[in-house]
């Protein structure tokens, strides 16, 4: 057992098989997931759990390059949440469309409890040097 870190067994072997330029998908309940993507499925009820506490929990252990999320995304806490735990992070978006057809590339997504319209956020990994 971990001392600390993503304790989830899955989410955490993903996490450390990705390599660089590769996309993990933190979403909402409702973002369709294509059938050939894996689906780390988080949600145990409505807001739970919420998208900002297992973005810090990816984010302490993948180096991340860029995030991308949709345009329509306009939650002022959500995207000050993005902000703070990205840090210097280039954070892009596009149309809400274009999103989910990058999604269909993604190793993974992981549906959090999340209720916030277009709370999605996708994350390319980096290297650490």
């Amino acid at each position: 057992m971990r001392r600390s870190g993503l304790w989830h067994p899955r989410l955490a072997a993903v996490v450390a098989g990705l390599r660089h330029t590769e996309t993990i998908v933190l979403a909402d309940p409702g973002l369709p997931v294509p059938p050939e993507v894996e689906t780390i499925d988080l949600v145990w009820a409505r807001d739970e759990p919420a998208l900002l506490p297992v973005l810090a929990a990816l984010t302490a252990e993948l180096v991340v390059e860029q995030a991308l999320i949709a345009q329509e995304l306009t939650d002022s806490r959500l995207l000050r949440g993005l902000d703070e735990h990205l840090g210097s992070v280039p954070l892009k978006r596009t149309s809400h469309e274009d999103f989910k057809v990058v999604c269909r590339t993604s190793r993974a997504v992981v549906r959090t409890g999340e209720t916030t319209p277009y709370a999605n956020v996708i994350l390319t990994a980096g290297v650490p040097f």
